[in-house]
């Protein structure tokens, strides 16, 4: 007999074309230009498709309410200064502040003609808007059979170091994606957060009236807290490990033209730059290949082979990277739409209805039937 997955949360079914619309209205009457609202969809929607609740289309608008047009952080209509470099595979892109996601799009389509080109292409980005869900670029990436990478420094700091009190990082993520599908179904995506939750997951969890986790944020004073509102600063995954990776972040913006962590999201200075950075790599699988793979085979049947190897004799239940967006991507279409909870309904009733939107009803969603 089959087994069936129960879920404990309820969700809601709300129709792509119903979710799309209200996001394009919202960031419409914000000014954006339609190249930018067309990337901000597509992101929303594919965040949500796959289960990343924490940077879905309420979080975008949240990002661009504290961060974004409304505060100078990010310039509806800008264009890419594309600044000329004397390496053939790499570009050099200001971003003059224009939304991320559609910078992040453009980025990721350059690096992979570059790619096609030269093996590898990289593209770094300096004067930039967050982006939201990394995994979402190099699983696109993956998803067309490229390896891909990417990180980027948040819209503002809010992770202490290891050992530390006083926020200096951003939760800075790290991406990779790896063209796995014909091996196992779907693209092994490893994204995450620098941070042991993202500010996002801290934002989900007071809109739905939870307490965080223990050990993962401290208040004003230093001392760990559960309430997402008490949250001073979050702390690093695996202490001294993902400070680390934390400030790997840091420093390839540095390198960039990123300044201070410390001024990002805060009152303007004079002279100084507030802005993220971004970071894009693809790497064609032909220019990794040795072409010398044991017992004869071809470089997807030494993927399979290996991950076949990794989840035997034991770990046979264990779930790859990635496995969990794929599941609530197939969830989604089982049930004809995306699937938010009545907390998240709420939050894009208010966002339709201060862009002159219907508003959302709950009752107009069905429950999810799985």
């Amino acid at each position: 007999m089959e087994s069936k997955t129960v879920y404990a949360e309820a969700l809601h079914v709300v129709p792509v074309a119903r979710h799309n619309s209200t996001l394009a209205a919202a960031y419409r009457k914000r000014g954006y230009a339609a190249d930018e609202i067309q990337s901000a969809v597509r992101v929303a929607e594919n965040a949500s498709r796959h289960g990343i609740r924490t940077h879905n289309g309420i979080k975008a608008l949240s990002l661009d309410d504290h961060f974004g047009s409304k505060t100078g952080g990010c310039v509806p209509g800008a264009a890419i200064e594309k600044r000329l470099s004397r390496f053939p595979a790499s570009e050099v892109w200001n971003a003059n502040k224009k939304l991320g996601q559609a910078v992040a799009e453009q980025a990721l389509e350059s690096c992979i003609a570059l790619a096609e080109r030269f093996g590898i292409g990289q593209v770094s980005v300096d004067n930039a808007f967050h982006y939201l869900w990394g995994g979402g670029y190099v699983m696109e990436a993956a998803r067309r059979g490229y390896v891909a990478y990417t990180n980027c420094t948040s819209a503002k700091t809010g992770v202490a170091p290891f050992g530390g009190r006083r926020p200096a990082l951003g939760t800075n993520p790290h991406s990779w994606g790896f063209p796995t599908t014909a091996a196992v179904g779907f693209p092994i995506v490893v994204d995450w957060a620098t941070s042991v939750i993202s500010l996002g997951r801290v934002q989900q969890l007071g809109r739905e009236g939870k307490m965080l986790p223990p050990d993962v944020a401290i208040d004003k004073d230093g001392n760990m807290t559960t309430v997402p509102a008490n949250v001073k600063a979050l702390l690093p995954f695996g202490q001294h490990k993902g400070y680390g990776l934390a400030v790997i972040d840091e420093l390839m913006a540095a390198l960039i033209g990123g300044s201070l962590p410390t001024l990002r999201g805060e009152t303007a200075v004079a002279g100084e730059k507030q802005t993220p950075c971004f970071y894009f790599q693809v790497v064609h699988p032909e220019a990794l290949s040795s072409g010398a793979f044991a017992g004869g085979r071809s470089q997807d049947e030494n993927i399979k082979a290996v991950i076949n190897d990794i989840l035997a004799d034991g770990n046979e239940h264990c779930l790859l990277p990635g496995q969990p967006e794929a599941t609530w991507a197939t969830r989604c279409g089982r049930n004809g739409g995306l699937l938010f909870s009545a907390g998240e309904i709420a939050q894009f009733n208010q966002i339709a209805t201060d862009c002159g939107q219907a508003g959302w009803a709950i009752d107009d969603f069905p429950l999810a039937t799985d």
